[in-house]
């Protein structure tokens, strides 16, 4: 009898998260008779919350006798969650998952394993699905349980009827877990109370939920897909287009939030709501950074202080950085790069960034303020404030990276070409 194949995780080094449980005891047992077909070296952790006294002693206990008998090397970790809990103000069973994993990661990162392997279940999934759809959730949630390189679930498709029956075949001996028919935990309520009659309601239902999970969780890494794909990256900015269809809306705002590790759902619903403003709506977010409605996109940045530097521009080859960029004028042809008239510059031109009451007369065209002739290129005013200029006095010469003056541009009587990127 053989409750999953091993093969997939051949020759890998894998470290059984064991409870004492029916679950992870059948779970080493069946890696335990696979690890020679499979070249696979088992080793296994214990963690002691501190939650249960006596009795999660006993279970530590069990656990060393077991291992031993089977010949598989076993770390104990002990711990005191109910202290922990207190000191985080966060309930005892979500410090015990936290305290868990953090300490399974560690067992990877240190070397001593290439993974970690969790009993998870099918009715684990179910629970798990249904828990996050009573305290509501997106597609993203149906991610429910699943397996990472480095944490690996090798009993997902499996069911507890086939766990009891695999632990009765081989006449395995586990520990109960007083807690586990304790309905104050949310879970166990689902498992002893709702899943029931979910199956009362629909024969299969633990596994239709299971299949729902799974291609909801298709679906939605579909969309983040399509999501990322919108996203334009420049340097520390994300912008995205606002008229992105809702579901990738708001999945490609979360990816540019990604970096925010303290935002809040108030922060991603403010960012989506710039979707429906006018340009120049902002709000900030988290470690300094904000989104903004500029035209027809949302961009994520951090926020810059205006570059007020004034720099001698000679019209020679040579770099120039303002603004936060960097510039070249160049005498050899540049690919994308603005064309000008060396010569044309008059003396006395600087390099700085916008002011009041500047203007341009862009090539082949009208006069007009630079704030008009940025509005019309629909360059927003956060990003226009840093963009590096050539001017002499009020008069811009060349906004780098956009356009040029009219009276900068190449002549039948140019002499030096310069190129400007």
């Amino acid at each position: 009898m053989e409750l999953f194949s091993a093969e997939k995780y051949r020759a890998k080094r894998i470290c059984v998260a064991l409870s004492g449980g029916v679950d992870s005891v059948c779970l080493l047992h069946a890696l335990h008779m696979q690890a020679e077909r499979y070249g696979l070296m088992l080793t296994a952790v214990h963690v002691e919350h501190g939650i249960r006294g006596e009795e999660s002693l006993r279970d530590a206990a069990f656990c060393e006798a077991l291992c031993s008998e089977w010949g598989i090397p076993l770390t104990v970790e002990h711990t005191n969650i109910p202290a922990l809990a207190a000191a985080w103000k966060v309930g005892i069973e979500e410090m015990a998952r936290t305290y868990r994993y953090e300490h399974f990661t560690r067992l990877v990162k240190s070397g001593q394993c290439d993974a970690v392997a969790t009993a998870h279940h099918r009715g684990d999934v179910a629970e798990t699905v249904l828990f996050r759809l009573a305290r509501g959730t997106a597609l993203v949630g149906m991610h429910a349980i699943i397996e990472r390189p480095e944490l690996i679930r090798p009993m997902l498709g499996v069911s507890k009827d086939a766990i009891l029956a695999y632990a009765e075949h081989y006449g395995l001996s586990y520990v109960e877990d007083s807690s586990n028919g304790d309905e104050n935990y949310t879970r166990n309520f689902i498992r002893h109370e709702v899943l029931p009659v979910f199956s009362q309601i629909s024969n299969g239902a633990e596994e239709h939920l299971v299949r729902f999970a799974t291609l909801a969780a298709r679906d939605d890494d579909y969309l983040y897909s399509l999501a990322r794909k919108s996203i334009e990256h420049l340097g520390d900015e994300a912008r995205i287009p606002a008229d992105l269809p809702a579901p990738l809306l708001t999945r490609a705002c979360l990816l540019c939030m990604e970096e925010e590790k303290d935002y809040t759902s108030a922060a991603i619903k403010e960012a989506l709501k710039l979707a429906t403003l006018q340009s120049g709506r902002r709000v900030t977010l988290a470690s300094g950074r904000e989104a903004a409605r500029e035209y027809d996109s949302i961009v994520f940045y951090t926020p810059k202080e205006q570059d007020m530097r004034v720099l001698p521009f000679t019209p020679e080859a040579g770099a120039y950085f303002i603004g936060g960029r960097e510039f070249c004028v160049d005498t050899a042809a540049r690919e994308g790069a603005l064309r000008v008239d060396l010569d044309a510059f008059p003396e006395g031109c600087v390099v700085r960034t916008r002011r009041e009451g500047d203007v341009i007369t862009p090539y082949h065209a009208r006069r007009k303020t630079l704030k008009k002739f940025l509005t019309d290129r629909k360059i927003s005013a956060r990003a226009g404030k840093n963009l590096p200029l050539i001017a002499r006095g009020e008069e811009i010469l060349a906004v780098v990276g956009v356009e040029i003056s009219d009276s900068v541009k190449i002549t039948d009587t140019t002499a030096r070409v310069g190129y400007l990127i």
